[in-house]
């Protein structure tokens, strides 16, 4: 217990400090003796980037007697963060849990090959999450959806969590760049669809272009793992204006060509798998504090840590 509070009253002082510019927190890593094993450390930050990247729909967490640590929502619903299953990737797809989702770390900024075969971050999708943020069945997530409106383009999107905005913010930047750039034009225009209430293909799954936080831009035959060989996709790839990505993943989205299942044409809204990757991605060890990284000047990142701390010890 004591040392619990002595941490939390560090985690204040440090925050606190750092809003004033008085220090610098890379240098302040001695301050808390760090105690948490790799696993609770991952944890804790992923707990941390699901808390910041859905802060209107998750408002608190809690560790059952049994060592199960769940999620709760605003709905009153709880969320399990790990069923502790050891899983291969198409069992975490079809049956995930939030550490399935959240535990391959997304690869910021270019690249210029496809990713290993069963490397996917932010394909295991919380469908449990998923349907409290955006909406639980077709009418609901149809009720969600606005019309975000372009010179080009007029595509439905879910108003949900800031997605609607976040994709209006995309094509502010990406419209005039493809009316410059016909390279770029060639990958955007015309686009193959936003909100469609379906399944995967072959599988029994939700897309996440049924709850309208997914769209697929001009497609090209090469674009996807199940049309086109490793092959062809990575030379579809190497030829893809990466300008296109990083206006994207700026604004919280993730891309399917990151994905050893690639899926080229696709862009979908996953603040949570975007904060993961930007706050903790290039940890080295777990020597550090476990939130370092994390945007401290964040008031709501500086409760969301004290409560964590309280809940995991």
């Amino acid at each position: 217990m004591k040392k619990t509070l002595l941490r939390l009253i560090q985690i204040s002082s440090i925050a606190i400090l750092s809003l004033f510019n008085i220090v610098d927190i890379q240098n302040l890593r001695t301050l808390i003796e760090p105690g948490d094993n790799e696993y609770e450390i991952r944890m804790k930050q992923h707990l941390l980037c699901l808390m910041l990247a859905y802060p209107e729909y998750i408002v608190d967490l809690k560790r059952s007697e049994d060592d199960n640590v769940y999620l709760i929502m605003k709905s009153g619903n709880k969320i399990l963060y790990d069923d502790k299953k050891n899983k291969s990737l198409s069992e975490k797809i079809a049956e995930p849990d939030l550490q399935d989702m959240m535990e391959q770390i997304y690869p910021l900024g270019p690249i210029d090959r496809l990713m290993d075969i069963d490397f996917d971050p932010g394909r295991v999708r919380s469908y449990p999450l998923l349907k409290e943020v955006y909406g639980a069945t077709r009418q609901q997530v149809q009720s969600n959806l606005e019309t975000v409106k372009t010179d080009y383009l007029n595509m439905k999107f879910n108003r949900n969590n800031n997605a609607a905005k976040a994709l209006e913010s995309v094509m502010t930047e990406l419209i005039p760049l493809a009316q410059e750039r016909p390279d770029i034009k060639a990958c955007v225009i015309p686009y193959c669809g936003t909100f469609n209430y379906r399944k995967i293909a072959g599988t029994n799954l939700l897309s996440a272009h049924a709850f309208g936080i997914a769209i697929d831009l001009a497609m090209d035959k090469r674009d996807y793992w199940q049309w086109a060989s490793r092959e062809e996709g990575e030379k579809r790839l190497k030829s893809y204006p990466m300008e296109i990505v990083h206006i994207f993943e700026k604004n919280n989205f993730i891309w399917g060509g990151k994905w050893g299942h690639f899926d080229i044409l696709h862009f979908e809204y996953r603040p949570e798998i975007i904060m993961m990757a930007s706050y903790f991605g290039n940890r080295k060890n777990t020597k550090e504090l476990w939130y370092e990284g994390a945007p401290m000047g964040n008031e709501l990142a500086v409760k969301y840590i004290k409560r964590i701390d309280e809940v995991i010890r």
